[in-house]
């Protein structure tokens, strides 16, 4: 499987940004589509974002469609998350997650490669 280590994390003001990255090894990186997901305290995992193995085509949950912006560097084994326009119902910890899937955005059930998360935490 791929390891997965996701750093950018932090506290920033509503309104704010911030961009997480997530840095992968082990396998190559280019079999693999990626996401991005997050837990909130007290709320089940959500789905986040994820991007095909080429970059070319990304899936956003509704909650964040205009505010976050997922890509990747297949030359830097990183893919990140943009996000802009925070509010505190951001905060969560976000996961990175890898699907060994190729040629469409998958499911959040094919995900099963997960890095151990990062702390976003959004003031009002």
């Amino acid at each position: 499987q791929v390891q997965l280590v996701e750093s950018g994390g932090g506290l920033v003001q509503a309104g704010g940004s911030l961009r997480l990255s997530c840095a992968a090894s082990g396998r190559p990186f280019s079999s693999y589509a990626m996401g991005w997901f997050r837990r909130a305290p007290g709320k089940e995992r959500e789905f986040v974002a994820a991007i095909i193995w080429s970059g070319s085509s990304m899936n956003y949950g509704d909650s964040v469609k205009g505010r976050f912006t997922i890509s990747r560097d297949n030359t830097k084994n990183t893919v990140y998350l943009q996000m802009n326009s925070l509010t505190p119902e951001d905060t969560a910890v976000y996961y990175c997650a890898a699907a060994r899937v190729r040629g469409t955005v998958p499911a959040a059930a094919d995900f099963n490669s997960w890095g151990q998360g990062t702390q976003v935490t959004v003031s009002s």
